[in-house]
């Protein structure tokens, strides 16, 4: 049924819930799993050497949560992808959606906040509004 599933992930506890049945989801369906963590956009004007430092951090936080999200996962026989992006979670997510042709976004009802620099709430009710495919909300 599905074939391209999406998770978006941002470390909560929603979105570590989200991520292990996306990965069931995948196993079950021989699907491609894709993953998504966003981090907030670094501001131009903050010129050199804080600029890299900046962004080198967000890589950095973004890359503690994508680790425990693929733990939960485990392996997806069919093809297991990650996408570290920049930007506003709902757009970011709706845009790799919508350029990998996934059939389906999985993602936690309620995110950390921008402090973690990913989901909030309002991303998931962004998503599930704007998406071009269904989204399966995760409590």
């Amino acid at each position: 049924m599905f074939k391209r599933i999406l998770l978006g992930v941002d470390g909560s506890e929603h979105a570590l819930r989200a991520a292990k049945l996306a990965g069931e989801l995948a196993r079950s369906m021989s699907a491609d799993l894709y993953v998504v963590v966003c981090y907030d956009a670094v501001p131009d004007y903050l010129g050199e050497p804080y600029l890299q430092r900046a962004m080198a951090e967000r890589l950095l936080a973004s890359q503690e949560v994508l680790k425990p999200a693929l733990d939960i996962i485990g392996d997806v026989p069919s093809g297991l992808h990650t996408e570290v992006l920049e930007g506003a979670p709902a757009e970011a997510i709706l845009a790799v959606a919508e350029t990998r042709q996934n059939d389906l976004i999985v993602m936690g009802t309620r995110g950390r906040g921008k402090l973690a620099g990913l989901l909030l709430g309002s991303q998931s009710q962004k998503v599930v509004s704007n998406a071009i495919c269904p989204v399966l909300l995760v409590r």
